[in-house]
């Protein structure tokens, strides 16, 4: 959706700093691609947009430079990343590892209810996949994995590693939809809770690492389908940013 200049159509929460809630929907957007790489971001328009000074604005596009999906360059604006590439693979490294450790864990004992809830949510998913909303689809995957962490008593773990993830869920974004990739969640995240629920840490170990690896091995195929979004643009940004080119919002 083009950008409009119109008045804020963003609604603050006044119990939480407005820079805070800017980052975190600026953020959703970028990783759910509604804002593509590319797009650039008038500093201007955002303000008008949620209704906020200047100064949230700034906070907000900083705190989503040092997660690299904006650049921001000083004097001539912001604009969405491409996929850092090399990024999505640290993060990639980071999460499997860290679920690895957890799906043993789970499996050597885990909460009573665990089993149920993550059924429950295999059930969420698979009715967003029946309507095809894949947006919704990418949140309750994050719920199902959230919830293991949970488990595991390291939440603090899912904190930090879903700051570095910026790139790899971008990445996870536009494969959802592809080629059964959405049923094939769906598949593993049953056989998963399963291999948890009966104790057998090395199926459980084995699904995380075909089940977190999965986008990371058709990244030929994505680069082909998706040309320009995967790698970081090398252009000279600048001329860009005073070219005229719209900025996209999309409508809470």
């Amino acid at each position: 959706m083009e950008w409009q200049q119109s008045a804020s159509q963003f609604e603050l929460d006044k119990s939480q700093t407005a820079a805070n809630q800017v980052y975190v929907h600026l953020r959703d957007q970028i990783l759910k691609m509604s804002m593509r790489p590319g797009t650039v971001l008038s500093r201007a328009d955002l303000s008008r947009y949620y209704g906020v000074s200047a100064t949230p604005i700034r906070d907000a596009t900083l705190r989503l430079a040092e997660e690299g999906l904006v650049d921001v360059f000083p004097q001539h604006g912001t604009r969405v990343s491409g996929i850092d590439i090399d990024a999505a693979k640290y993060a990639h490294f980071l999460r499997l590892s860290l679920e690895l450790e957890i799906a043993r864990k789970l499996s050597g004992g885990h909460p009573a209810d665990l089993p149920k809830e993550l059924y429950a949510l295999i059930d969420k998913q698979r009715g967003y996949l029946e309507t095809q909303n894949f947006d919704a689809f990418v949140q309750v995957d994050l719920e199902f994995h959230h919830r293991l962490f949970v488990a595991a008593n390291m939440e603090d773990l899912w904190v930090f590693m879903r700051s570095k993830s910026g790139n790899m869920d971008r990445l996870r974004r536009l494969h959802v939809p592809l080629n059964g990739k959405a049923d094939g969640v769906l598949q593993e995240h049953a056989d998963l809770a399963a291999a948890i629920a009966n104790g057998n840490a090395y199926a459980a170990e084995s699904l995380v690492r075909r089940h977190l690896s999965g986008t990371m091995s058709k990244l030929r195929a994505l680069r082909e389908r998706y040309p320009g979004l995967l790698m970081p643009e090398d252009t000279v940004v600048p001329e860009l940013l005073t070219s005229g080119t719209t900025s996209l919002l999309p409508t809470p």
